[in-house]
């Protein structure tokens, strides 16, 4: 569609065009993508601003190298966003003070429109010109879950929220992991996902749940309802506010976000089994790599999906990265492509997770070398092995409580920049929160203000350090872990590639945390 006649329609010389969909989910599908359809950029996340000169489109370090390659220069200058930079303050600079900022009013949080709202003057749109393009598709029946691998029931959860409310007040989740955590209930019919597609009113002795199907219902409730509703500023779009008008009232704390992130014993325990599955995956994919000549990206992840599923995997949890060389650079490469031969020599890096019977997402990722690594390969990967050992061993080091992401994620961040890496550099977070979706929060492992929140007990997250040069490789190695009675502890158990590793890097005390882990 010709986006500027749409824009001089309404009289706009700014458009803010977002990845995600009316539910603000952070994996769209690119059907659903506005983003996507305005640039040809297929990442997960970044956003577009579309300017009288040009089309700037904001990506964070996992995209800089993708986000070059997919995108017309011509029409479209990519912003590169350094750790520290804000996208929002990057965004407002290029917007002159005496201009009118045009967002989709269902595409952005009303916590997102306020702050914006502080900068510039916004036009809310409540039609995307994109969605025109957009089939309405046929979804699976919900899947209840059986309690056993929740460790507590939906009437249970639900009771803690609503013995918190007063006759007069309710409660609106709209985040689709909270809603589907609280009812116990997935959904596989969108590509990597498990979250039922619905939102949930929760008052003193009633609950009503929306299903997408209801949406025209559900604004009619939301327009004529009395209570005081209590909502998170961050999930509900600035649409569904509006449609609340005065009732609306934000959350001093979410009380499903927190309750979410403390995982039951039930939840860690299901997520050990699928941990065990997703490593028995994995490691009958590196045995394929080793043994198999002339293979390409895209044929190892046809394996890996076929090896998945041997495991009795429902779905994927993401795009798996299968990256070789020069790809492997690119954070998040989801190319798997067929072109790509893997030769003697060559480094691979993968990045994969699943979905089982109890919904909750797999993480991790491995690197492999076919035939003899180079010196510069192992020295890469056992820095970054030495970062992931100083983030999984923080909590024995360090006594003093609570812990928090972002002191975890500062100390592996200051041992890189101790080191001379030749060029190499870690550009993304340590770590995120791993749940219903694959990111989850809280927890976060970064340099971010969010990341200063406590770990809680029961929380499960990723440590996964990175280095990539462009041109060159990347090496990440990710093991998603849980905290328990004070300490960190790996899901994961696959091995760590003993030809990778030089030893005399290691200091005595590493070498040690090593034994933990099998390397062969």
């Amino acid at each position: 569609m010709d986006i500027r006649n749409f824009m001089q329609a309404n009289n706009l010389n700014y458009l803010l065009v977002n990845s995600t969909n009316e539910y603000l989910v952070e994996y769209n599908t690119l059907e659903e993508n506005s983003r996507y359809k305005l640039t040809n950029f297929s990442g997960s996340t970044g956003e577009a601003l579309v300017t009288p000169e040009t089309i700037y489109l904001f990506v964070d370090g996992r995209y800089h190298i993708q986000a070059d390659q997919e995108v017309d220069p011509d029409k479209v200058t990519v912003v590169k966003l350094q750790q520290g930079q804000k996208y929002i303050d990057e965004l407002i600079n290029r917007i002159p003070e005496n201009e009118t900022l045009g967002i989709f009013s269902k595409k952005n949080s009303q916590k997102k429109f306020e702050v914006l709202k502080q900068k510039r003057k916004i036009n809310l749109l409540d039609i995307d010109p994109f969605d025109n393009d957009n089939q309405s598709k046929e979804y699976k029946q919900n899947v209840s879950l059986n309690e056993k691998l929740c460790g507590m029931s939906s009437k249970e959860k639900i009771s803690k929220i609503s013995n918190i409310l007063s006759d007069k007040e309710a409660m609106y989740i709209t985040d689709l992991d909270e809603v589907s955590y609280l009812f116990n209930m997935r959904n596989f019919s969108q590509p990597f996902s498990a979250k039922i597609k619905a939102k949930a009113i929760i008052f003193k002795g009633n609950t009503i749940l929306f299903s997408q199907e209801k949406t025209d219902r559900l604004h009619k409730f939301l327009k004529s309802i009395k209570h005081k509703v209590y909502v998170d500023k961050n999930s509900i779009n600035a649409y569904e506010y509006n449609l609340l008008g005065n009732n609306a009232a934000e959350f001093g704390a979410n009380p499903v976000k927190t309750m979410k992130s403390h995982k039951t014993d039930a939840e860690i325990e299901h997520l050990k089994e699928a941990f065990s599955k997703t490593d028995a995956a994995l490691s009958a994919t590196r045995d394929f790599i080793y043994t198999n000549d002339n293979i390409s990206e895209y044929d190892v992840a046809c394996t890996l999906e076929k090896e998945f599923k041997k495991q009795g995997a429902i779905s994927l949890s993401f795009n798996s990265i299968i990256a070789k060389d020069k790809n492997s650079a690119l954070a998040h490469y989801s190319k798997s492509s067929k072109d790509e031969i893997i030769k003697d020599g060559s480094l691979v890096l993968i990045d994969c997770g699943a979905y089982f019977d109890g919904g909750l997402a797999t993480d991790i990722t491995r690197v492999f070398v076919k035939g003899n690594p180079s010196e510069l390969h192992k020295k890469i990967y056992t820095y970054v092995l030495k970062a992931f050992l100083k983030g999984f061993n923080y909590s024995k080091q360090h006594t003093k409580r609570p812990l928090t992401g972002f002191e975890i994620d500062k100390n592996v961040r200051d041992f890189f920049n101790s080191e001379d890496l030749d060029g190499f550099v870690f550009n993304h977070g340590l770590g995120h929160g791993i749940g219903i979706n694959v990111h989850e929060y809280p927890p976060n492992l970064s340099n971010s203000d969010i990341a200063k929140a406590p770990i809680v007990e029961g929380a499960c997250f990723t440590i996964e350090p990175g280095l990539y040069k462009e041109g060159e490789f990347g090496i990440r190695l990710e093991n998603s872990c849980y905290y328990k009675d004070g300490q960190i502890h790996s899901f994961a158990k696959m091995n760590y590639e003993k030809k990778l590793i030089n030893f005399n890097i290691l200091s005595e005390e590493e070498k040690i945390w090593l034994e933990e882990f099998e390397v062969k």
